[in-house]
């Protein structure tokens, strides 16, 4: 099975797929940006693009990966990653479907004031690269084709979790962790990920 998770920046979508890996077992998360970051750092400047998802390449890659991976891997892979190009991610995804892959699409959706709060509070400057993508990722996703919908303003990151695999029929197993401990795996998440955009 792949669940990709998408949604906005601050929408919460690797906390989610990363809680969902430690609540699934044989689960595997699956970073369609390494890719992207690849082709930014080892193309010429003459051939550089402003959003690494325009390369053809990018999309390729990602692509033959995920099949990969359903073909020698058993388990659940997540992808959370962010696509408002409904082409691309039918370029993507449509392989695996017609592949028989069982594959769900599930888009985090918040309100702008929500995830303005939201990268504000994760040490986002106002102005950075994040900050600007809101309204246009805001205003794509939230066509229907985008859905499933899971609307989080009022949800803490175990009910998105919660709902995501409710949608998706998967079976969690129970979090013993205490609350510092969920506390300190979402901060090493959170490092681990942070992105720095001009």
């Amino acid at each position: 099975m792949i669940v990709w998770i998408n949604g906005s920046f601050g929408s919460g979508k690797t906390q989610t797929a990363y809680e969902l890996q430690r609540r699934i077992p044989d689960s595997y998360v699956f970073d369609p940006e390494e890719a992207g970051f690849y082709l930014m750092k080892n193309l010429p400047k003459s051939l550089s693009k402003n959003d690494f998802q325009d390369y053809g390449m990018w999309r390729i890659l990602n692509r033959e990966m995920l099949l990969y991976l359903q073909q020698h891997y058993k388990g659940t892979v997540l992808v959370p990653m962010t696509v408002t190009n409904l082409g691309y991610l039918k370029e993507m995804t449509e392989a695996l479907k017609a592949e028989g892959i069982e594959f769900y699409h599930i888009t985090l959706a918040a309100t702008t004031d929500t995830l303005l709060k939201r990268l504000r509070g994760r040490g986002e400057k106002r102005g950075a690269w994040v900050f600007n993508q809101i309204e246009r990722c805001v205003e794509s996703l939230s066509d229907a084709a985008f859905s499933e919908h899971i609307h989080t303003d009022e949800l803490s990151i175990d009910e998105v979790v919660e709902a995501v695999a409710g949608v998706c029929g998967l079976r969690l197993e129970v979090d013993r962790r205490s609350g510092f401990m969920k506390k300190l795996h979402r901060l090493v998440v959170w490092k681990k990920h942070i992105r720095l955009f001009g």
